[in-house]
């Protein structure tokens, strides 16, 4: 008895810990879920901007080259049921649909089904244009498919229930289960895995910030300005790697409501200086919608309190799936994160993943590259200009464009062609360069039809290089013919 005595007293221990640090209000669920439905609406309506060129059949990213990029049949897709543009804005439409639900609290937990199922259609959709704000809204959404959104401030909630059911009681006041453990420690792992990969040599000597912040990268103007004073881009690169190692650490050690309240400051200030220096489209706006459900009782009214925490059940088959589901991501962040490991995952384990869809490798600007890159995109009209349709028209300079990628319309376009270049994309350039060609002809009056088109990819090394601009043509159109009628030749003669 004597022996067994410790681990008794470390039980309570252990249960006290996992309730401070998993325990969800209520009332910071019902918030959570108007984020998450404005997040939805809010990408759908991004989305909606560029649906012909990047979710039309015959766009950038035509569906048979999509399924090559991904691979796997795992990969699954509502995009992929059909091909037709029709289809794919059925699918755009569902996705808002689902954040109006959401939003309003009506039928949440199908709502957050359906935004999941919709989320990760649109994404591997469009996997090209992806970054990982997209891929952490889907795992938020799987995780709040499991959890009582609905319990506060919805539509449900007010609608009273039955006498003795849980609804008729009621709504509880807090919760914790596995869902709600899964929720924060997919807030943490995507932190810690963030903090793990810039312990390199690139982020210690001080380069990568200013690099990362550069037009030529993923900067803002604002944050290309920012990047260049020492005196504000020192600090924030030291203070950037800590602050991503020990905001997760700090949560799960110190769970107490003073401590999570001033995380969650120090949490949001962080994306909203994402939000202002980089261009990631919704990165930020979803880092901080994660935070929500993290706001302790006492950041609340005393008047809007109900009755003591009241523990409500998954369900048996509910359980199993979160603990399946839960299982699938820490194996994939052990692998992807803590063991440095950049190859695919085994393939039993990849599969589940990509079933669940639950990506583990939070890699964020963990390695940060040492040159400037741009795009450029030269049209030849009728007329003799030349013009960069993807700048709104302006004539295309000879050199690099002037704002970088900083001055494409969207931070979609802007992560289409950052990826161009690389081998496993260059198969979309073809389809990419006749789409725009098209588009821009169906718009335009004929004196202002395009007759040619190239997209080029330049770079130049800054640490130790020369200074020498390296071109290489991506893709063309008009096609050139074995006979050079058009660019191909020229295409295939250039330094890859």
């Amino acid at each position: 008895m004597s022996e067994s005595a410790p681990a008794s007293r470390s039980e309570p221990k252990l249960a006290g810990w996992a309730a401070r640090a998993f325990t969800l209000d209520t009332r910071s669920l019902a918030l959570y879920r108007i984020g998450l439905g404005l997040l939805l609406v809010t990408d759908c309506l991004l989305r909606s901007r560029d649906m012909r060129l990047m979710l039309g059949a015959d766009g950038i990213l035509p569906p048979a080259l999509v399924r090559g990029y991904l691979g796997h049949p795992s990969h699954w897709s509502l995009a992929f049921l059909n091909d037709a543009t029709w289809w794919n804005w059925c699918v755009l439409a569902l996705e808002g649909l689902a954040g109006g639900m959401l939003a309003i609290g009506f039928h949440s937990r199908m709502a957050t089904v359906l935004g999941w199922v919709v989320v990760v259609s649109l994404i591997r959709r469009t996997a090209p244009t992806n970054n990982a704000g997209d891929l952490w809204l889907a795992c938020q959404l799987l995780w709040a498919g499991f959890l009582p959104l609905g319990s506060r401030w919805s539509l449900a909630a007010s609608g009273g229930g039955r006498p003795g059911s849980p609804s008729a009681l009621g709504p509880p006041a807090a919760v914790c289960s596995i869902a709600s453990a899964a929720v924060v420690l997919q807030l943490a792992a995507v932190y810690l895995g963030a903090g793990i990969a810039k312990c390199n040599d690139t982020w210690y000597s001080g380069e990568a910030l200013p690099r990362a912040l550069s037009i030529h990268d993923h900067g803002t103007p604002l944050g290309m300005m920012v990047g260049s004073i020492p005196w504000l881009a020192t600090p924030l690169q030291r203070a950037i790697p800590i602050a991503e190692l020990g905001l997760p650490l700090l949560l799960l050690a110190l769970p107490t409501a003073r401590v999570r309240l001033g995380l969650i400051g120090l949490a949001i200030g962080f994306h909203i200086g994402i939000w202002l220096l980089l261009s990631v489209g919704l990165f930020a706006a979803v880092g901080i919608v994660a935070w929500l459900p993290l706001i302790p009782s006492v950041a609340w009214p005393a008047r809007s309190a109900v009755g003591p925490p009241r523990t409500i059940g998954l369900g048996r088959r509910s359980t199993v799936l979160c603990g399946l589901a839960g299982c699938l991501a820490i194996l994939a962040f052990l692998f992807q994160s803590l063991a440095g490991v950049t190859g695919p995952l085994p393939q039993p384990l990849a599969t589940g993943v990509n079933l669940a869809f639950l990506p583990q490798a939070w890699r964020m600007f963990g390695t940060v590259r040492d040159q400037e890159q741009w795009v450029s995109c030269r049209m030849t009209l009728v007329d003799g200009r030349v013009i960069d349709p993807l700048r709104e028209g302006r004539p295309a300079p000879p050199g690099p464009p002037a704002g970088g990628f900083a001055s494409l319309p969207n931070h979609r376009w802007h992560r289409f062609l950052w990826r161009l270049p690389e081998p496993d994309a260059r198969s979309f350039g073809p389809a990419a360069a006749a789409a725009i060609a098209r588009d821009w002809n169906a718009c335009h009056q004929p004196t202002e039809q395009a007759v040619e088109l190239e997209i080029w990819c330049g770079s130049v090394q800054l640490s130790h290089g020369d200074g020498t601009v390296r071109d290489a043509l991506i893709a063309s159109w008009p096609i050139r013919s074995a006979r050079g009628t058009g660019n191909l030749d020229r295409f295939l003669q250039t330094s890859p």
